[in-house]
């Protein structure tokens, strides 16, 4: 039978999952996630699991924060002046905006707190700082 190895395009079945067991990303429902194994399309400790394994064989793979989203990152949160923005754009704390960086890229922010005077807004990765479970099965091997 053949097993994954390196540069393999294959396709997965997965359910994500925090420690405390919330699912916060799967596949249920959908088509099944592709992407080439060791090509950084994917977190790199979900990708250095692949190698080895077969056609719908199952696995639970525990990723540390380090190889998933990373740690957070405090230079990523950053105070802007209130009066920087629009009056109709929602301030509580959780809602996601979009920024864009001085190149034109677009940038996820998250608000974290917010007064008369100040936003404070969060750049990282949603799930930076968790430790990610993941229960894939592999659909396909190319």
């Amino acid at each position: 039978m053949t097993t994954i190895k390196k540069g393999d395009t294959v396709r997965i079945h997965y359910t994500g999952t925090l420690l405390d067991g919330k699912v916060f990303d799967s596949s249920e429902g959908r088509d099944p996630l592709e992407f080439a194994v060791g090509s950084g399309q994917i977190i790199p400790g979900l990708d250095t699991a692949l190698p080895g394994m077969e056609i719908g064989e199952k696995k639970r793979v525990e990723v540390p924060c380090a190889e998933a989203y990373g740690p957070i990152n405090p230079a990523m949160r950053q105070q802007i002046p209130r009066e920087g923005i629009p009056d109709d754009i929602p301030l509580e704390p959780g809602t996601q905006l979009q920024m864009q960086t001085p190149d034109g890229q677009a940038l996820p922010v998250t608000v974290m707190d917010a007064d008369e005077a100040t936003v404070t807004l969060d750049a990282n990765h949603a799930l930076a700082g968790q430790d990610l479970i993941f229960d894939i099965e592999i659909v396909s091997i190319n």
